[in-house]
């Protein structure tokens, strides 16, 4: 095992996913410094950080202490849930155009300092986001394909729990892979493919297949339109991060789905053809150098699956071209960026 010590950056860290992320990264024995940015509060939340009993030491910048190049310099994992949630009367593209403004500055910083950091995109929407990271990175000749990931552990996380409702199966035992993007129908979870294998009945697959796509709404509507889902995103987001740092510590066998740039993965350039989609989730094997390889799972799904993924990709493609288009073909500046700290919704 590698006993390189690890610097770890949580951009967004004053929000509702920031604050649990960042409280999780400092209780990970795999982190020795741990380095907040927003655009406030975040001398506040490192200092109620800072008095945990465990050995990661933590810093807050803000934009007049340095702000994220200040937090950025010389890390090895970047973790990225800044954004804004939609605000009454504000459109998806009001929305886009904020949080995409935020992620490209932000990919903009980590390339200046941090030119192989493993980048971790969490700020919706991810099939969006992480294409205009990875166009800002290759505009800074530092892109590196197998370090820049969209967390869509998620979606996982939520199709393990509520596969484990139905079947009875310990959901600690259970692997669901679940490909594609990151927001409603470009979600595919792959039930054929669970391991253990469980027997989803046909009356309840539909509502299954919904409630992963769609369990963000559950939450919203849960919390009566005043938040969405920010503590298990922190947790989703935490639990990929750990993987990748095992992985660089040199931990063997570890895979998760994650949305990536497949031309560049090892094994991906084959998916990416089947698909017709550059940016896909499928499950990734995580190795020193990030995502070692892209696993091809398509093989072996079902009719109801391969429904499934041929919508997922035909809005995925639009979701895609839609990000690179935002760094090639920048829009009109509009109002003022609102601050980071808030979750964009999950």
């Amino acid at each position: 095992m590698s006993d390189k010590k690890i610097k770890a950056v949580v951009a967004g860290a004053s929000g509702g996913i920031g604050q649990p992320l960042s409280l999780l990264l400092k209780l990970s024995p795999l982190v020795d410094e741990l380095s907040l940015v927003d655009v406030v509060n975040t001398p506040g939340v490192a200092a109620d950080l800072s008095h945990i009993s465990s050995k990661a030491t933590v810093a807050g910048f803000l934009p007049a202490t340095g702000g994220a190049k200040a937090a950025f310099k010389d890390a090895d994992i970047i973790v990225i849930p800044a954004g804004i949630p939609r605000k009454p009367g504000m459109t998806r593209d009001d929305l886009f155009n904020i949080n995409a403004g935020i992620v490209k500055g932000l990919i903009q910083d980590a390339a200046e300092v941090a030119p192989n950091a493993y980048i971790l995109v969490i700020s919706n929407p991810v099939n969006s986001t992480v294409p205009i990271s990875a166009e800002v990175l290759k505009n800074n000749n530092v892109f590196n394909a197998q370090r820049l990931f969209g967390v869509t552990t998620l979606d996982i996380v939520r199709a393990e729990t509520f596969v484990s409702e139905i079947s009875g199966q310990a959901v600690a035992d259970l692997t669901v892979p679940v490909i594609g993007g990151h927001s409603g129908e470009t979600i595919v979870p792959l039930f054929s493919q669970v391991t253990p294998s469980v027997t989803i009945p046909d009356d309840k697959y539909d509502a299954l297949v919904n409630r992963v796509q769609f369990g963000g709404d559950e939450v919203v509507k849960a919390k009566d339109g005043l938040g969405s889902a920010t503590l298990s995103m922190a947790y989703a987001g935490f639990r990929f991060a750990e993987k990748v740092l095992r992985a660089v510590k040199g931990e063997k066998g570890l895979v998760e789905p994650s949305f990536v740039y497949l031309p560049g993965v090892p094994g991906g350039a084959e998916i990416a053809e089947k698909t017709g989609c550059d940016f896909f989730s499928v499950p990734i094997e995580l190795g020193p150098n990030g995502a070692e390889k892209a696993i091809d799972v398509l093989g072996n799904i079902t009719e109801k699956e391969k429904k499934l993924l041929a919508a997922c990709t035909a809005g995925l493609k639009g979701n895609i071209e839609k990000g690179v288009a935002f760094v090639k073909n920048p829009p009109a500046p509009a109002a003022p960026a609102a601050p980071a700290a808030a979750p964009a919704q999950k």
